[in-house]
């Protein structure tokens, strides 16, 4: 008897295993199929600076960072040294009274999330709204699949297709700049410059206003969204990639 109650436990383990395996699969095509590392870049929309002499091509840099301990000095290099590397003569300057260019940077987002809000914020543009908070990476198991494990192969099937697929996860990390290059006009030339600015009256709604003015610059503004995916990745991981291809993007409107 008590031989019998060895095997039958023994064909259930082994039947448990087999379901446990077949369960995991889902977690096998996606930590096989993204494997590499996937960076894109995507900008709102395009600006096409003004041609100056070789001898004007000079850049002032200004990042600015919204998200908690950014590396803003380390993302501010890699955005100098991809335009200078872009061989097109352009110089970086301090002083940006001496700059022919401005090229103002300001981090509005780097987490964990969606690809739908990867794409909103690149639709919503520059100054528009990005869906917040940070996003647990998706499971690739279903609701269905642990179900099946269970039924099929008792608690030890279900439980080790859970864990199998709570170890793997496709992640995206999103990254996004707001990004104004101004342009100075010639000594003489002006032009003039609209602007709409929204006031909120009390709380019981807001006004707008149109406010001209003149200038002796040309201002230019884009939105940047790099996305970074891959099976279990982390931030760290992925940073140096999507801060170079973020910044080959921002020194392409040069």
């Amino acid at each position: 008897m008590e031989k019998l109650q060895v095997k039958q436990w023994t064909q259930l383990a082994f039947v448990a295993l087999i379901i446990s395996v077949l369960g995991g699969c889902a977690a096998t095509q996606v930590l096989l199929g993204k494997n590499e590392l996937i960076v894109n870049t995507k900008v709102s929309d395009s600006i096409f600076v003004r041609e100056v002499p070789r001898d004007q091509r000079t850049i002032y840099v200004k990042v600015r960072s919204l998200v908690a301990d950014f590396p803003k000095r380390e993302f501010k290099r890699a955005v100098k040294n991809t335009i200078l590397d872009a061989d097109e003569g352009y110089k970086i300057v301090d002083d940006p009274e001496k700059a022919t260019y401005q090229l103002s940077v300001i981090v509005k987002n780097l987490e964990q999330a969606s690809p739908t809000a990867a794409k909103a914020a690149l639709n919503n543009g520059y100054g528009g709204e990005i869906m917040g908070g940070a996003v647990v990476g998706a499971l690739v198991s279903s609701d269905s699949d642990r179900g099946r494990g269970a039924a099929t192969g008792g608690l030890l099937a279900g439980a080790g297709s859970f864990i199998a697929n709570q170890m793997v996860k496709d992640v995206t990390f999103m990254l996004v700049t707001d990004i104004q290059i101004t342009h100075k006009f010639r000594k003489g030339t002006y032009g003039r410059k609209d602007s709409k600015v929204s006031l909120k009256a009390g709380s019981t709604g807001t006004s707008s206003q149109r406010v001209s003015e003149v200038t002796n610059a040309l201002e230019q503004t884009t939105r940047v969204v790099t996305t970074a995916n891959q099976a279990n990745l982390k931030l760290m991981e992925a940073q140096p990639e999507m801060f170079r291809k973020h910044s080959y993007a921002i020194s392409g409107f040069f």
